[in-house]
Parts: C-alpha cells; sequence; structure tokens
C-alpha cells in the first residue's frame, strides 16, 4: 500500500511538472500580434539590461554623446581667417542666424510673409541640394530664422545668403552681413 502510494505521489508530482512546463512554454510561445505595448516594452528594457556591447560613440543618440571641446590653440594655427576660426570653433555645435527679406516690388512694406515664406523655402532647398541642412523659422513678415545641427555649415550658407537678390541683411554670431538690398557690414 505504501508502494502504491509512492507511486501515485510521484506521478502526480511529475504530471504537476509537466503541466506547469507546459504552460510557461505556451506563454513563450505568444504570437507576435498578440504582444501589447506594454509586452513590447518589457522586453526591449530585458534585451537592453542583457546587452553588453557598449555603442560607439557616434551611435549614441546626440544627447548622450560627449560634446568634443575645441582645442582653441590648433584651432588658431589651422585658421587663415578670423571668420574661418569662428568656423572652426562652431562645428558640431548648432546655430542660428537671422536673414531679413524685402520684397523690391514693395519696398519698406513689412506685410510680405507669402513673399518670405516662398523664397526662405527655396533658399532651404538650394542649401540642402548642396549638402547644408537648415531648418526655416519664420518669425516675423520679414524676417526668418535658420537654424544649423553644424555651425560650420551656418557660414557656407551665409555665403550663400548675402547673394539672393531679395536679403537685406544676414546676421550671424552678432555680425551684421549685407544682403543685395542691405547697406554696409555691421557689427553688433
Amino acid at each position: 500500500l505504501k508502494s502504491v502510494m509512492r507511486v501515485i505521489l510521484l506521478v502526480a508530482i511529475c504530471s504537476c511538472l509537466v503541466v506547469g512546463s507546459a504552460g510557461e512554454k505556451a506563454k513563450k510561445k505568444k504570437s507576435l500580434a498578440d504582444y501589447t505595448e506594454a509586452d513590447l516594452e518589457r522586453l526591449y528594457d530585458e534585451w537592453e539590461e542583457n546587452d553588453d556591447e557598449k555603442l560607439e560613440e557616434d551611435e549614441l543618440p546626440l544627447h548622450k554623446q560627449k560634446l568634443k571641446v575645441a582645442n582653441l590653440d590648433e584651432l588658431k594655427n589651422k585658421a587663415a581667417s578670423p571668420e574661418e576660426l569662428m568656423k572652426l570653433s562652431k562645428k558640431g555645435q548648432t546655430l542660428m542666424m537671422f536673414v531679413n527679406v524685402e520684397d523690391p516690388e514693395r519696398p519698406g512694406e513689412k506685410s510680405i510673409r507669402e513673399f518670405t515664406d516662398k523664397w526662405t523655402g527655396i533658399w532651404q532647398s538650394n542649401l540642402y541640394n548642396n549638402h547644408v541642412d537648415a531648418q526655416v523659422f519664420i518669425i516675423d513678415d520679414n524676417r526668418a530664422i535658420f537654424m544649423f545641427k553644424d555651425g560650420e555649415q551656418a557660414f557656407e550658407a551665409k555665403d550663400f545668403l548675402v547673394k539672393q537678390p531679395y536679403v537685406v541683411e544676414v546676421s550671424l554670431e552678432g555680425q551684421r552681413f549685407p544682403g543685395p538690398l542691405g547697406g554696409a557690414k555691421t557689427e553688433l
């Protein structure tokens, strides 16, 4: 009788283990379509925890990358002019440039938003075609901000914009550069 009881107990324990492990396997073989957002988030967190490889510096998101501080003495040796020194020192930094626009058919008129929007969009496309990435924000009817992720590109854009026929002035890093409709160069 005791041996029969032992066999029954052993069979019951084995069957519980088999049923339990089958339940776990069924749980792990969940269809990808059945995953919820929370499941995917847990899976991603688990993946990240178990990831032993560290990302290369250039593969990290921009906010986690270390800022590269330029050595001013090295930059002075590389730069041939003060503007080139400024260009080298702004490499990799976000930089904004202000551009004033005027419609020559309506001189002095401030309500030219459509005109400003049209021409800044054209200039943005021209810059992009020349591998200069800029975002444009219209801040007034006749004024826009060009924002560059890489400040070095702002100087190339400045050279392009001061030659455009509808530009009154370009302001970059405290300096004003006149366009064809503006006056002489001044500093702020």
